[in-house]
């Protein structure tokens, strides 16, 4: 798919997004023909990240285009921010905080999305609404805002795939390793799920599988564990759920000197070096823009009372409730198209990534 295709698609969701939020109001906004017409023209969102060591996204990306796009909807509302650095009772605490000063849209990415049930149900019985952002967390969420996960991880699978058969190769033949996010964020699972759809058939065998759990020093330790047990040339490429845990394992490859294809996700500026220079195959790239515009329409307009269930996607979440969602499509990045991705889209300047060690990796690739 090219970009201007993975534009259109993009556009064309978020259009339909506030087209149905139209209906019930102006998105983002109030309506002179709507109840919610005198819906105050300001107020605090609030935004609960995950995370910021194994991915640079939630600090680099989503928080300041979330904040971005609450402003230009809603130019008096404040974005009340917190990060819980990847623990699970920092975040709930976080969560009560924020309920406890008033605030009555949270949108929330969380630590472990299966242990929130308990927490959004008690807000949601004040009358706070909560945005699940990229993952799905359980409980009466008012709207939900990702990628199709399970999507992502056959990509994944489709692109090593794809490396183990190139310059001849036959991925029928060979046996891989699989490094999978954390067992209890959702996400996780839907992109280990994906991936087996197509690796299952694809490859010889999985012959060593661990979850990583996010982090890259648990996923140094899991492919090192992997090099013991089968031996240097025990397998042929590498499977990995996210960039970060990819660069720790292909730094542990290259100590051990092995050299074969992983693969990861998330877009991040040093899996696109590294896909440059050839150490890395391939990533998962989910534009984050109309993500967390996406996610941040919803939010303003819960705060001015609109209705969002006119959403055009749903999903079904742990309690068998229909969630409105905006799933958006993933893009797989290799060295042949960085140029017609990341850099066209303008996620990353050239001078972002082409810094000296990697400039005769990207004047080979068309990137100068």
């Amino acid at each position: 798919m090219n970009a201007m295709m993975r534009r259109a698609l993009i556009g064309t969701a978020v259009v339909s997004m506030a087209l149905s939020m139209a209906a019930c109001g102006k998105a983002g906004g109030s309506s002179s023909s709507s109840s919610s017409a005198s819906s105050p023209d300001s107020g605090t969102i609030g935004l609960l990240l995950p995370e910021n060591s194994s991915s640079v996204r939630y600090e680099s990306f989503d928080k300041p285009l979330i904040e971005a796009k609450v402003k230009a909807l809603c130019p008096n509302c404040t974005v009340k921010y917190n990060n819980a650095n990847g623990d699970a009772a920092t975040q709930k605490q976080q969560f009560d905080t924020m309920v406890a000063q008033g605030v009555k849209v949270i949108m929330l990415d969380a630590v472990n999305a299966n242990g929130t049930a308990s927490w959004i149900t008690d807000a949601a019985k004040k009358g706070v609404k909560v945005v699940a952002y990229d993952r799905l967390a359980a409980g009466p969420v008012a709207g939900y805002v990702s990628f199709d996960n399970e999507k992502v991880g056959e990509l994944q699978g489709q692109a090593l795939i794809d490396a183990l058969n190139a310059n001849g190769g036959n991925a029928k033949n060979d046996d891989i390793v699989m490094i999978n996010g954390d067992d209890n964020d959702p996400n996780a699972g839907q992109f280990k799920a994906g991936a087996h759809k197509v690796l299952d058939t694809g490859v010889k065998k999985i012959v060593y599988e661990q979850s990583g759990q996010w982090q890259p020093t648990v996923a140094s330790q899991k492919i090192g564990a992997a090099i013991t047990a089968l031996g240097k040339n025990g397998f042929q490429g590498v499977y990995s759920a996210n960039d970060g845990m990819a660069a720790a394992i292909i730094t542990a490859l290259k100590a051990a000197g092995i050299n074969v294809p992983v693969g990861g996700q998330d877009a991040a500026p040093d899996a696109i070096q590294r896909i440059l220079s050839g150490d890395q195959a391939y990533t998962i790239y989910k534009a984050y823009k109309p993500e967390a515009e996406g996610a941040a329409t919803i939010a303003v307009d819960l705060l001015h009372g609109l209705d969002v269930t006119g959403t055009a996607t749903s999903v079904t979440n742990d309690g068998g409730t229909n969630v409105p969602s905006l799933l958006l499509t993933p893009v797989v990045v290799t060295k042949a198209n960085v140029k017609d991705t990341v850099i066209a889209d303008g996620m990353y300047k050239v001078s972002d990534i082409c810094t000296a060690q990697y400039a005769d990796a990207c004047k080979a690739a068309g990137l100068e």
